[in-house]
């Protein structure tokens, strides 16, 4: 099995993570449980800070907070150094409440609302992200109201596939997001910024996907965005002082991921910044990267504790674990696949092919397909790897299931980041209105 980050089996046989004994955090936190490896997160964050230094660009490390989402990582991202992306109040709110700086905060999505608008102009965030025409004037107009100025970047699809799963691959031309850069649109969104007074135009955003485990793709976005910059400079007088080239770097989930050391990810993209804007005799713009999932995925585990079985002989044997897709919704949204192991019995010999099922009442909720495992009972922990990214963040309360905890683990030491919902709090918003509470209806 393959360990991340500062798992270890210990002397009993146990995982442990952080020095933290997996089945002392069940008794003491219960499961289901997200357990995350803040050494592991320091560790990839520090990765990617180092190498750009040594490239000697400018540059911004802005952790994509949409993978994971919490006042905590929020705290240790200000404390690496790390700018911050958001894409709903929800998550400036989180950011604004963790006290991350303001100015290092970076505002996506394709359709925030004026209300967003307005909070993250009154907040002084450092940057929006424009994703287009509409937002674009919005923007202007509510920043005007405030007798503000706001820094953007425009959101470009530079017509680059990355090799990754249809719903997360993001820079081709068919996409939800920006504008394209193929057709004329991009050029034309430059214009339209340049006239808007309350608009400071500080470069473009690309990103062409999720889980990449080559570097091509990323260079071949950043020579078509190197030559657009040209273009605009050519021909509107307007140079770009910042380029963000997105995030999407990959991390191992099972045998056969194969994602390259973070440095080289890093290399690829500054020595394709280096070249094309040198051989323009363009100012080398500043670089922004926003890697996600690559931060906290691999650094994330979840505990749960196995209940029922179920063997259907000659076919396959199921096991039932107390979460399922409501806490990891992946594997039914995208086909996503896990590694796992018996977190209170780690050492012992592989005796059996099951089929890991979760709680939910839905035919659908798989967490692993045909895992080998020891024969398992009722009680054993199970421990699933790189669920960092995606899980707490995409979690619900389907079937009424409440949110697991999440602890942070480092030197020996969990400290609870997330309190594990209560009853109350599932009911916590629920209304009965006065017509349905007479007696004869």
């Amino acid at each position: 099995m393959f360990l991340h980050g500062t798992s270890e089996i210990n002397d009993k046989g146990h995982l442990q993570i952080g020095g933290c004994d997996t089945t002392v955090l069940a008794q003491e936190f219960g499961t289901p449980l997200y357990i995350v490896d803040e050494g592991l997160v320091r560790q990839r964050a520090r990765e990617f800070v180092e190498a750009f230094k040594a490239t000697g660009l400018k540059f911004q490390v802005a952790y994509a907070s949409k993978a994971f989402s919490v006042m905590a990582m929020c705290a240790i991202a200000e404390q690496e150094g790390l700018s911050l992306d958001v894409v709903s109040d929800g998550e400036l709110y989180t950011a604004l409440q963790a006290g991350f700086p303001v100015e290092r905060i970076h505002f996506h999505g394709n359709n925030k609302t004026p209300d967003e608008i307005n909070m993250a102009l009154d907040a002084g965030i450092g940057c929006f992200v424009v994703d287009n025409f509409i937002e674009m004037s919005l923007l202007n107009a509510l920043a005007a109201d405030k007798g503000k100025t706001a820094n953007v970047l425009l959101r470009i699809t530079p017509g680059v596939e990355a090799h990754t799963h249809d719903y997360i691959s993001t820079g081709q031309q068919d996409s939800k997001f920006g504008f394209d850069l193929g057709n004329g649109t991009a050029f034309r969104a430059i214009e339209e910024t340049l006239k808007l007074t309350n608009l400071n135009l500080l470069g473009v955003h690309s990103h062409i996907g999720s889980q990449i485990f080559e570097v091509e793709g990323f260079g071949m976005a950043v020579d078509k965005v190197a030559k657009f910059a040209v273009q605009v400079r050519n021909e509107l007088g307007t140079t770009f002082s910042v380029i963000n080239v997105g995030g999407g770097f990959g991390i191992r989930y099972v045998e056969g991921d194969t994602p390259l050391p973070l440095a080289t990810y890093v290399n690829a993209i500054a020595d394709a910044i280096i070249s094309n804007f040198t051989s323009a005799e363009y100012p080398t713009p500043e670089i922004w990267i926003e890697p996600g999932r690559s931060m906290v995925g691999d650094a994330g585990t979840t505990l749960y504790t196995i209940g029922t079985n179920k063997e259907i002989p000659g076919v396959r044997k199921y096991i039932a674990v107390d979460g399922g897709m409501t806490d990891n919704p992946r594997p039914a949204l995208y086909g996503s696949k896990y590694d796992a192991l018996l977190a209170n019995r780690a050492n012992a010999a592989n005796e059996e092919t099951v089929s890991v099922a979760g709680k939910c009442c839905e035919s659908g909720d798989m967490l692993i397909w045909d895992l080998e495992l020891p024969k398992s009972e009722s009680g054993d922990l199970l421990a699933v790897f790189c669920t960092g990214a995606y899980n707490y963040a995409m979690a619900s309360n389907y079937n009424r299931i409440r949110r697991p905890a999440v602890v942070f683990v480092k030197d020996g030491e969990a400290s609870l980041a997330v309190k594990r919902e209560s009853l109350n709090d599932i009911v916590a918003n629920d209304v009965i209105p006065q017509r349905l509470r007479k007696a004869n209806v």
